[in-house]
């Protein structure tokens, strides 16, 4: 059986700073892959890499916001780190997910409610670690973001 050579590549690919600037185009391809796939699948499960869709109700209007995020699997758990492709800005759905208790996750064709933990505390360096193990591009958009202190999301099935 032949592996998919393209998730170490995405890998590597991850950890140029270039990249990052590609966010206006890799977002609506994301979008309208989605659409095409009914949710299946989008960018990143087209390059073998983990991929969630997550809705959560806005913090302030109570709308349904809908993102897709790369994710670092935890046994039946998602990690999802808010790098906002190095910004030094918080990404709109962190602070979304901040403000909820629970969210859906729509992956591989099945949605399914989550309950949202973010991780703080002693937790944080740990959790940082495993993700920058599976993800090391998380490193450098560290960097790009001035050193602003991402915020990290574990989301457990219900």
């Amino acid at each position: 059986m032949v592996s998919n050579p393209l998730p170490p590549l995405a890998r590597r690919l991850a950890q140029q700073r270039w990249v990052m600037r590609t966010a206006p185009v890799v977002l609506p391809v994301e979008r309208t892959i989605r659409r095409w796939t009914g949710g299946r699948m989008g960018v990143l499960d087209l390059a073998g890499l983990p991929s969630i869709e997550i809705t959560v109700a806005g913090r302030k209007s109570g709308i349904p916001r809908t993102t897709s995020l790369l994710y670092v699997p935890r046994g039946a758990d998602f990690l999802v780190i808010g790098s906002n492709w190095g910004s030094p800005k918080h990404p709109v759905w962190s602070a979304n997910l901040r403000a909820a208790s629970t969210a859906t996750v729509q992956h591989k064709g099945e949605q399914f409610e989550v309950s949202v933990t973010e991780v703080t505390g002693v937790d944080r360096k740990r959790v940082w670690d495993l993700a920058v193990e599976f993800w090391p591009g998380y490193e450098m958009e560290y960097e790009l973001s001035g050193g602003r202190e991402f915020r990290m999301f574990e989301l457990r099935r219900r």
